[in-house]
């Protein structure tokens, strides 16, 4: 008998956050940009909200951010941006895995193709 894998750690919203970034490649995406995409699936977050779930993400370990710095009409603008690590890789891998093997395991179970 195969064993199955354990339920992953990943909540939905962090599957989507470092989906988002495992799509970046090893690009760094910004926090307003990871913001924007968040919203295209509903997601509203205040920025203090946003912020505080990725400083979760980083002492996870699953995402490492950097500030980069710019000035703008005389003003010193600070940005954070984000870009996974291999271990949220393997988190972000995982939870999609076990979540496509259930569903293979629940299609079969019921008689249905599943892709």
């Amino acid at each position: 008998m195969s064993r199955r894998p354990r339920l992953p750690n990943l909540t939905p919203l962090q599957f989507l956050v470092l989906g988002t970034l495992v799509g970046a490649g090893d690009d760094e995406r910004r926090g307003r940009d990871l913001r924007a995409e968040l919203s295209k699936h509903g997601v509203r977050r205040s920025a203090p909200a946003f912020y505080q779930m990725m400083a979760r993400l980083e002492d996870a370990g699953w995402v490492e951010g950097s500030y980069t710095q710019q000035i703008v009409d005389g003003q010193i603008i600070k940005e954070r941006g984000y870009r996974i690590t291999a271990t949220g890789q393997k988190a972000w891998t995982a939870t999609r895995d076990f979540y496509l093997d259930t569903a293979s395991r629940a299609a079969r179970a019921a008689g249905i193709a599943h892709a």
